[in-house]
């Protein structure tokens, strides 16, 4: 009775106000102090004009239907190899719990585009699906390009100057991941409301910038800890993107900013997003800021290789899924 009591609970989720960060205000340090306040409150916040247009988006969304409206032998074909590619329903399990299945989402990664690291990626033929990568790629740089603004004003919030990740290295080659992701509106008849289009977790990666296309689902947990826990709506509002901190970032600032608990709860509507993930060069080693220790407030975690700290993340992940 307890337990079934606590998932009612959760079930009942309030609506978040987050603040909406325009990337172009003329005033850099008063934007800067309201990302900082995000960031330390919650985690999750909005931006507007960030550059990406209404157009890109949509044709980003319509290549992503016309993907997944592939037959189900296509997509495998491009299955997931070195995180680039096709991963199929339920085969991502975010829950650890032993019992749990992998989640009902299809997803398909795009990653760096214009290192090496770029020849890992894989593309549906022009036959098959004309101009798609093309799409993929704009929408891609124009996101990097969106991510490198909003990463100089986090440089400011934490008290660092502006150019402070060129000069470290961070801005270098960032890699920088585009996903696909699909939440199908038919569960296949289950009246399970306890079915979770993608199960709680936190990010891996310093930061995210989703777009959605609209249909509801997100929601966030601010304390991870609290029983029952109180899950929030997250409202879409047209032309913003909706970003937030990744656990990569919290190690970074030793805690300071919060990388949040976060899910995906279908409303038996199709939905897609489309999260573009900034994290640093692979032999960047993420370890404390200056700014964010000291004598009295140690570093909580040991210096480690951003790629080393990602692959085994995944690795996890996918090595677990059912």
């Amino acid at each position: 009775m307890q337990e079934t009591q606590r998932k009612k609970m959760e079930q009942k989720a309030h609506v978040i106000d987050l603040p909406v960060i325009d990337l172009t205000a003329p005033d850099q340090l008063s934007t800067a102090a309201l990302i900082r306040q995000a960031c330390v409150e919650t985690g999750f916040f909005y931006i507007v004009n960030h550059g990406i247009d209404k157009d890109l988006l949509n044709k980003l969304f319509d290549g992503a239907r016309k993907f997944y409206s592939l037959p189900l032998e296509d997509k495998m074909k491009l299955a997931r190899k070195g995180n680039r590619g096709y991963t199929a329903l339920y085969a991502e399990k975010l829950d650890p719990s032993p019992t749990a299945k992998g989640d009902p989402k299809e997803s398909f990664y795009i990653g760096p585009l214009d290192s090496e690291a770029g020849k890992l990626n894989q593309w549906p033929s022009e036959e098959l699906l004309p101009n798609w990568r093309s799409t993929m790629e704009t929408y891609h740089r124009t996101a990097l390009r969106a991510a490198r603004s909003l990463l100089s004003l986090v440089a400011l919030a934490l008290d660092q100057d502006e150019v402070f990740l060129k000069e470290n290295g961070f801005m270098d080659s960032p890699m920088g991941f585009l996903r696909l992701l699909r939440y199908p509106g038919d569960l296949g008849g289950s009246n399970d409301q306890d079915i979770l289009g993608a199960s709680a977790h936190s990010d891996y990666g310093m930061m995210a910038l989703l777009a959605t296309d609209g249909v509801p689902g997100l929601q966030v947990c601010r304390e991870r800890d609290r029983e029952p826990r109180i899950w929030e709506d997250v409202p879409h509002i047209e032309g913003a993107l909706i970003v937030n901190i990744g656990d990569m970032m919290e190690r970074w600032t030793n805690g300071i900013f919060r990388s949040t608990l976060h899910r995906v709860k279908p409303n038996g509507k199709e939905r897609y997003s489309a999260p573009f993930f900034i994290d640093p060069p692979e032999e960047f080693v993420v370890q404390c800021l200056e700014t964010c220790c000291s004598d009295s407030n140690p570093s909580r975690f040991p210096p480690i290789r951003a790629i080393d700290y990602l692959e085994e993340r995944f690795r996890v992940t996918h090595a677990t899924a059912t």
